[in-house]
């Protein structure tokens, strides 16, 4: 794996060319700026990239700006980052994860745990490049039948605050408890999303996604909010400031939104997409395991929602046949 790590302070970039030579198996080329590293990303000769290494706090160009625009990079719009940094503060974690980054590690860092955090990227430079395969094979290949699981959780490409469920993950596993005072997690599900699933190709299915994710992301575009597709149709959000949301009120406005906006699948047939929301979950006090399990029962809520809603229209219909 090939690893572009950027700090203008060259005592780290020393050490982490010592500590990627002991994990071995790892290529690593250098930047001491965030200039520097984008007149490097566009030579035709550097090659490719398999994860980036950012340090936040640089002059000129920070690295939150240098995640922003390796993200604008079609090239580079999923590759791993990882935000090495000396600040606990969350203001800039939170802005590092909103700019796209996967994982952060804090400075001073041991061997142990910069070994674990590139073990993972690894894994999900092999998991992008198929999961990248299905997405866009719908496009190359005559076999329309060809879908990704639905399961999945795909990463969203060019949609403000979404980030993805790898990263969210990472994010919500490393807050400590005084970061999380105020924070509430929640969860939207697009109803009957195993029939969209079923009758899509995998590229119209990454499609309905992507824009039901925009919606999502204009609707709260006034609070402070990281979201992800976390797979079975279902988006987990995390929210700041003490807002607790209404999530009726919300449901309605992102449905309404989705009322007024015109989706198509690939035979021109306009799309309905509707979501249910589930319950809010504060994280206050929370720590460890307890935060991921609130995250789960945020999106477990949700589609429990969207089962409830689909039963009570058969439900309503079957009745209406009967009388």
């Amino acid at each position: 794996m090939r690893i572009l790590a950027v700090d203008d302070d060259p005592i780290i970039l020393e050490l982490l060319g010592q500590f990627v030579e002991i994990i071995g198996a790892h290529e690593l080329t250098t930047a001491p700026s965030a200039l520097h590293a984008i007149d490097m990303l566009g030579d035709p000769n550097l090659g490719p990239i398999d994860c980036f290494m950012l340090d936040i706090q640089m002059p000129g160009m920070d690295g939150i700006e240098l995640a922003q625009h390796i993200r604008n990079s079609s090239r580079h719009a999923d590759t791993p980052i990882l935000m090495l940094t000396a600040m606990s503060d969350k203001r800039y974690i939170d802005a590092a994860f909103a700019a796209g980054a996967t994982d952060y590690v804090t400075k001073p860092f041991e061997i142990a745990e910069l070994k674990a955090r590139i073990g993972l990227v690894e894994g999900m430079v092999k998991d992008r490049q198929q999961r990248t395969k299905k997405i866009f094979a719908a496009k190359t290949i005559a076999d329309q039948a060809t879908h990704m699981e639905l399961f999945e959780p795909i990463p969203i490409y060019d949609v403000d605050n979404v980030i993805d469920y790898t990263a969210m993950e990472n994010y919500v596993a490393q807050l400590s408890r005084s970061a999380l005072f105020g924070s509430t997690a929640f969860a939207f599900t697009i109803r009957e999303v195993d029939a969209f699933h079923a009758t899509m190709t995998s590229f119209e299915f990454y499609s309905l996604v992507s824009d039901v994710a925009e919606i999502l992301s204009d609707t709260l575009v006034d609070h402070q909010v990281l979201m992800s597709y976390a797979g079975n149709g279902t988006f987990v959000c995390i929210t700041e400031s003490g807002w607790r949301p209404n999530m009726g009120g919300l449901m309605d406005a992102v449905n309404f939104e989705l009322s007024q906006t015109e989706l198509f699948d690939n035979n021109g047939e306009r799309v309905h997409p509707r979501v249910s929301s589930g319950e809010a979950v504060r994280l206050i006090w929370k720590s460890g395991n307890s935060v991921m399990d609130a995250l789960g029962q945020a999106h477990a809520s949700a589609e429990a929602a969207s089962v409830a809603h689909t039963k009570s229209l058969n439900d309503f219909w079957q009745n209406d046949q009967q009388a």
